[in-house]
């Protein structure tokens, strides 16, 4: 017996052989990225990279896997590596502390098997997706799971094929405008919620430098949108049938 055996029983040993052999980059380690992250180690990806800039700080501790009262101040990169091999000590692990723009090096090489775009900023998922299509590697993009509450809405299909959700009609329109005609997403066909509604005192409310003020999560939701896309990446990599 090992971590594996109970796997080895629903896919089978070659497909854990394969998973142990891939490497999967997970750009973005917050409440969707962190559990990206777990359902692949404890699949048995044996090959992780990961990029992120930030800290663990106390408002990640509703959402985030990665983070406890123990994890707050560290970075995010070395407290999931550190996750992955306590599930896994025989994981390979690189990690990137950098906030991920057009003027990032470009350290993934053809080694990489797929990528995960967890990230929140526009410009940024459009620089990983882009180089991924150029290098020829799959990508799976995240799009908006902020002001949400219902994590039976979420859906992977074509960005293309996409509705409701604003950050994927930003996307579909940048894409398009880059030549990209096709990019799977995990996206909700949930309406947005106006976090306004629920809070009494306006001036409680943190805001980003862009002026929007910072989606409301709560546990359940960014989770189960990263468990989906470590599922369907996982199915990707062995072969399995897959949304598309």
């Amino acid at each position: 017996m090992d971590i594996f055996s109970r796997t080895k029983l629903l896919i089978g040993e070659d497909s854990v052989k394969k998973l142990n052999n891939s490497k999967v980059a997970i750009f973005g380690l917050g409440g969707v990225g962190s559990y990206v992250t777990e359902g692949l180690v404890r699949a048995g990806l044996g090959n992780f990279v990961l990029i992120d800039s930030d800290t663990v700080s106390e408002t990640n501790l509703n959402r985030q896997i990665i983070a406890t009262q123990n994890t707050i101040g560290k970075d995010k990169v070395e407290v999931e590596k550190e996750r992955i091999l306590s599930i896994n000590p025989d994981a390979k692990v690189e990690t990137y502390k950098v906030f991920f723009s057009s003027e990032t090096e470009d350290f993934l090489d053809d080694t990489v098997n797929y990528i995960v775009d967890c990230v929140d900023t526009v410009s940024a998922k459009l620089e990983i997706i882009v180089r991924a299509k150029n290098k020829g590697i799959p990508v799976i993009s995240c799009m908006g799971t902020g002001n949400k509450l219902d994590p039976t809405l979420f859906e992977i299909d074509d960005i293309y094929n996409t509705s409701i959700c604003p950050l994927a009609k930003v996307m579909r329109k940048e894409l398009k405008a880059r030549g990209i005609d096709s990019l799977k997403v995990l996206y909700s066909k949930e309406e947005v919620i106006n976090i306004l509604d629920n809070v009494e005192n306006k001036n409680d409310i943190e805001y980003k430098a862009s002026n929007r003020p910072v989606p409301g999560s709560i546990s359940f939701v960014p989770s189960v949108a990263g468990l989906i896309i470590a599922g369907e990446i996982i199915k990707d990599l062995i072969d399995k049938k897959s949304v598309i």
